[in-house]
């Protein structure tokens, strides 16, 4: 088994995944500028700054992982040929921590906050709360979706590194 096409694959699929977060971002940022030429209740108009604000986010989000997964993937084979066992423990916890963020943040806190966000539609009637809880909702499904698949992916990484020869 390769260690190090196995972590590029991983390293690859973080880049595809950041790139999935700003696809996103561009989404909501395209949905913000349409409700705001398109827009002819007040309904439709206040989801303008909600969405450009879930749109800057989730473009952040995507530019602030894919900068550091492209740089550790260029690194990853002279860390790896410098000494193969710390690499290989390095990655085991570096996965068992996000891991553990996952779940947390995805399956736990994510749902919480849609949750949250769903019961309080029907008593917050203004424009701006109605944008804001869904525009919410709809952030926060996206990153489940993304994320889920993501942890998916790392489990069957993690399976992999364990196997892996020391």
């Amino acid at each position: 088994m390769d260690i190090v096409k196995t972590a590029s694959d991983w390293a690859r699929f973080e880049m595809h995944a950041a790139l999935v977060f700003a696809g996103f971002g561009l989404a909501f940022l395209l949905s913000g500028l349409g409700f705001r030429q398109l827009g002819s209740t007040d309904l439709a108009r206040a989801f303008v700054i909600p969405m450009l604000v879930a749109g800057v986010l989730l473009l952040i989000l995507g530019v602030g992982l894919f900068l550091p997964a492209q740089t550790r993937l260029a690194s990853l084979p002279t860390t790896y040929a410098s000494d193969s066992t710390a690499f290989l423990t390095a990655e085991l916890a570096r996965a068992d921590k996000v891991l553990n963020d996952y779940r947390f943040a995805v399956f736990r806190l994510f749902p919480a906050i849609i949750a949250l966000c769903a019961l309080a539609l029907p008593f917050l009637t203004g424009p701006y709360w109605r944008a804001s809880l869904i525009t919410a909702i709809a952030m926060f499904t996206a990153l489940i979706l993304v994320d889920s698949n993501a942890n998916a992916r790392l489990l069957a990484y993690k399976a992999e590194l364990t196997r892996a020869p020391d």
